[in-house]
């Protein structure tokens, strides 16, 4: 004799709404240090991110005026890999929330 199991079958009449979590943006912020040469800043931005070279200059003058400059606004995940990838060119770079 064959014995089968039977299968359970709840009768669920829930209703569950999903949505993902909003994406909230992140800054990548390269900070000013006494270490690099400003022309080597503007042309990591240039060859790291594609900037042309008046943006590239625009931001390197921030960083060596004001201290600092948001050089990208994305995903948080996504930003900490152009963070890692700032350190590698020699850069100090964080990562934080973007103001809302």
């Amino acid at each position: 004799m064959g014995m089968s199991t039977p299968f359970a079958t709840p009768d669920i009449d829930e209703l569950v709404d999903l949505h993902a979590a909003p994406l909230e943006p992140w800054e990548v912020v390269v900070w000013n240090d006494p270490v690099n040469l400003m022309t080597y800043v503007a042309r990591v931005f240039r060859t790291y991110f594609g900037y042309s070279a008046d943006r590239a200059n625009q931001l390197m003058l921030s960083v060596h005026h004001e201290g600092h400059a948001i050089v990208a606004t994305g995903p948080r995940e996504t930003m900490e890999m152009h963070a890692q990838a700032m350190h590698d060119y020699g850069l100090w770079a964080t990562v934080r929330k973007a103001p809302q």
